[in-house]
This record gives C-alpha cells, structure tokens and sequence, in this order.
C-alpha cells in the first residue's frame, strides 16, 4: 500500500524550498499537472500485467506525456519539433513510455477542453500510429515543409524568431549590457554563492573550447520551468555568446538526478559515467537532431546537463478552444511518428531490441488494447491520488517551513 503523501513528501525532499513551493501549488491544479509533477508515484503504481513485463525494451525519454514535445534549435541551429525532457530516461519496456503518455491524454481531458469520450478516440489515434510505424520500421523527423497545423506553426515560429526580441522577452537592457530579467515567474535571484559557483563551472567548461570567449558569463538566476523538475537545483545563464547586447545567449543548467525509473524497473541498466551523462547520451540516441549546446558538465559530486534555453512557449498547446479535434486527432499521428522515430533510431543499443523485433511487434494487434486498458485504470489511480493530494494540500501538507 502506498502512501501517496509520504511518497510525495519524501521524493522532492531537500529541494530549493520557494520553487518547491511553486510545484506544490501548480500540482493542485489539476490532475495532468499532477501527473507531470508525480512521475516517481506514476511508475510505483503501475499494474502487474503482461503488457508491463513483456513488451521489447527500448530507451525512453521516461517521463512522457502531452507537453514534452516542442520545438527547439539543434546543435546545426535549424528548427526541430521533437522530444524535448530526458530527465527520467531509462531503458524499460516501449510500454511503460506509451501508457504514460496515452494516461496524460485521459487525465488531460478537463483541462483540454474535451470530453472522456473525445479524449479515448485520441489515444486510439495515437496507438493505431504508433502501430503503424513500428510497423514501418523507419524512423523519420517532423519538418516544417512536411508537417502541418500546431506542429508547423511551431517550426515557423522558431524559425522566424529573432534573438533581441528573445532577448529582450528575458532580460532587461541597459545600454550595451543586458541582465537576466527577474520576475518570480520564469527567473529567481540566484545567491552570491551560487553565482560565483555556477560562474566558476561555466569558466572551466569554456577552456575545453573551441571559441572560451562565447561561453563568458554575464549573469545567472535560478530558473523556474517544468512541473516535476521545479526545486531541482537549475539556473539560466546569460553568456557572451556573439556579441553583447543582441549576439548574447541564455543556457539552461540543470542538476541530473537518478531516473525514478530505475527502482521500479527489472531491467539491467549501463553503468553511466554520471546521472548527466545518461540523460545527454539517451537524448542523443532518441532524437533526429540533439538540442543546441547539449553537454554533461560535473561539478563536485553532481552533475548537470547545460543546453539552449527551451522557452515553455515552444511546447505543444493541445487545448480544444483553440484547434478542432481533427487537428488534435493529426496532431497525434504527428506525436505517434515521432515517439516510434526515437525508439527505432536507438534500437540495438546496451540492450534495447533491434528494429526487426519492434517491427514485428507492430504488427500484433492484441497489445494495443491492453495498453489503452492499462492507460485507463492509471487514469483513474492518478484521479483518485490527485483527489487526496488535494485534501492533504488544503489541510496544510505541504506547507515548506524554509
């Protein structure tokens, strides 16, 4: 029997006491935020059925569901639309990753503007894709020439952005020097100590470069992002970059913690030089094309993942006032390809099965039903603990005494 609160509690034990504050209160909101902010509580109730034991193994990104998908700028700065958090990867049956997402659809339904009904003709859309391109056994990429609806209008964005207009969206500018911008909803002020760590950090990365000179830093706060990552020890960094002010980049560093996966599953996993190495490396495996600046850094006895800034606008927004269900029901095709993509593109790595095994398993049909099965009875177990997450909220639960 577990006890959701305690779970809860202990889990996020030990992490910066404002933004865990933050995902407490976001975590109240609804029963998807809670999902997002729960993934550990997730994987500890998943049902003892086959369909968790016996489906081939694949690297997955671990915690999957509607908003970790987006569009980004690769390491060759052209527009990509794709997975975009490895924080929990792990390689475990292909399963575990798809209940998750199709339970992140059905627990979604409220807060997309949809009903139940709409919401499982959805997740059915997804598997017969997904199916199909298991089935295919070719990973392909979206691509803003060939996508349509919120994903190409995503690209477009991205494409047409313009680095001062970002710019001055998260910094203020004072004549040719720029600050990150603090305003309590994307940025923190970051302590004097955690300035001159993450400084220090930084300066050392930038000698093992090419070009030391872009990596020089001008400013560092605390960065606020995700649901279930907040708390976590994660900063912004302001760099030279090209030039100051508008030749200026921001980073994200974020502290690599164990994969929650891990305690849940039975599967033997590689020994990783770090927690950091393991999220870069899986990530490189399962994307078409790694995000811009994606490294591994250690510092002391912790590791961190440093890349480009992900702004949370460049995620997918699924909501049915704004798109019809047609475009949501594309929209899951294009989500479906891009998931069996990553699988099929790191197939016969450290132990996932080669291409021929997850072609042959799309061709099977009876699975697909155990998984939209499976992904309703977790539904209704993260329901019923976001109802007691809820009664504890209220009663003072999980008030942080700082």
């Amino acid at each position: 029997m577990i006890d959701v609160i305690r779970s809860i509690r202990e889990f996020n034990n030990k992490r910066d006491p404002e933004r865990l504050a933050m995902k407490y209160q976001a975590m109240r909101t609804n029963p998807f935020v809670f999902l997002r902010g729960t993934c550990h509580l997730f994987y500890a109730r998943l049902p003892k059925t086959s369909i968790f034991k016996n489906a081939p193994l694949t690297w997955t990104c671990g915690d999957m569901h509607l908003e970790n998908f987006g569009s980004y700028k690769g390491d060759n700065r052209l527009a990509y639309f794709d997975m975009n958090d490895f924080d929990e990867a792990a390689l475990a049956p292909l399963s575990w990753e798809i209940v998750r997402l199709l339970t992140s659809i059905l627990v979604s339904a409220e807060s997309l503007s949809i009903s139940q009904d709409e919401a499982y003709a959805l997740c059915e859309s997804f598997m017969n894709a997904y199916a199909s391109a298991l089935a295919n056994g070719k990973a392909t990429w979206a691509e803003r020439e060939t996508s349509h609806g919120i994903i190409r209008n995503l690209l477009e964005e991205l494409r047409e952005r313009q680095r001062p207009a970002f710019l001055n969206k998260r910094t203020v500018r004072k004549g040719k020097k720029r600050k990150i911008r603090i305003d309590g909803k994307k940025a923190l002020l970051a302590t004097d100590l955690q300035r001159a760590t993450v400084t220090d950090l930084i300066d050392t990365f930038a000698q093992t470069q090419p070009a030391p000179e872009f990596y020089k830093v001008i400013d560092v706060a605390r960065r606020i992002a995700g649901t279930g990552s907040l708390g976590v020890d994660r900063y912004v960094i302001l760099v030279e970059g090209k030039g100051s002010p508008d030749g200026n980049y921001l980073l994200d560093l974020k502290n690599a913690l164990p994969s929650c996966l891990v305690n849940n599953l039975k599967v033997s996993q590689p020994k990783w030089k770090s927690e950091a190495h393991r999220v870069v490396e899986i990530q490189r495996r399962m994307q078409a094309v790694s995000m811009a600046f994606l490294t591994p850094i250690n510092m002391e006895k912790q590791s961190y993942v440093l890349r480009a800034l992900q702004p949370a606008e460049d995620r997918v927004n699924l909501n049915h006032n704004l798109h019809n269900m047609e475009e949501l029901h594309k929209v899951m095709g294009g989500l479906a390809h891009i998931v069996a993509s990553a699988q099929l593109r790191s197939t016969g790595r450290d132990g996932s099965a080669i291409a021929d095994e997850l072609i042959a398993y799309g061709q099977k049909k009876k699975w697909k039903a155990k998984c939209l099965s499976a992904a309703q009875h977790c539904a209704q177990q993260v329901q019923a603990d976001w109802e007691d997450y809820c009664t504890a909220f209220d009663d003072g639960a999980f008030a942080i005494n700082d």
